[in-house]
């Protein structure tokens, strides 16, 4: 599978990847949707992080309106499969296709990055209500971890060491395979760190997408 050096762009072919279900047995892959749905995919770190396990949940909120629209949801995490299934079991999120992609093969293929630690740890997070003070990003997991009474596992151990400095994204894909919309995090204080994109900007594109 070929890598993208930059995250796809409006107007790019997005590739075919084939992944571990989560939310079923067996394969997706992307070209199952091809002529079919238009596809909303969103590429997370592992369900570790507590950020991206709100990613997943928000997800899930917005699916009925987006299947109104004729856009399926499909999340993928780096969280290996088994540890995945047994997540979605006890936080179950109602129809929404989840996808397991420990090798990060999805990320590279849509051009989401890796940076290096000493970025990642330069940053402070502020998050005024749900932490104390401005924490750098291991202290946060911990801190929102032990809050929401998420337990570590090992295969979460796992997927921390190869993952924290992963750039996570979503992408509205037409039934053609090209990208209609995009959004991607910037890992940078003050930018699109932890943030989610804008409901209404992606309500507006699925819109468009599906006329």
């Amino acid at each position: 599978m070929s890598t993208s050096t930059r995250p796809l762009q409006l107007g790019d072919q997005a590739p075919n990847i084939v992944l571990d279900a989560i939310s079923r047995d067996g394969k997706i892959a992307l070209d199952d949707f091809r002529g079919r749905n238009p596809l909303l995919i969103g590429m997370f770190r592992g369900l570790h992080c507590p950020f991206c396990r709100r990613h997943v949940a928000a997800m899930a909120q917005l699916k009925p309106a987006l299947r109104e629209k004729g856009v399926e949801c499909l999340a993928v995490v780096i969280t290996p499969v088994e540890r995945a299934r047994l997540y979605f079991r006890y936080h179950p999120a109602p129809d929404l296709l989840a996808a397991s992609d420990p090798e990060r093969a999805s990320h590279r293929a849509f051009g989401l990055r890796e940076v290096g630690m000493d970025t990642v740890m330069a940053i402070r997070v502020h998050l005024p209500g749900e932490l104390p003070e401005p924490m750098d990003v291991m202290a946060m997991d911990e801190f929102l971890n032990k809050k929401e009474g998420y337990e570590i596992t090992e295969a979460d151990q796992q997927a921390m060491a190869s993952s924290q400095g992963q750039l996570v994204g979503q992408f509205l894909i037409d039934r053609g395979g090209i990208v209609r919309w995009s959004f991607t995090e910037v890992l940078e204080a003050g930018l699109n760190t932890f943030r989610a994109p804008n409901p209404e900007e992606l309500m507006s594109a699925a819109s468009q997408v599906t006329h």
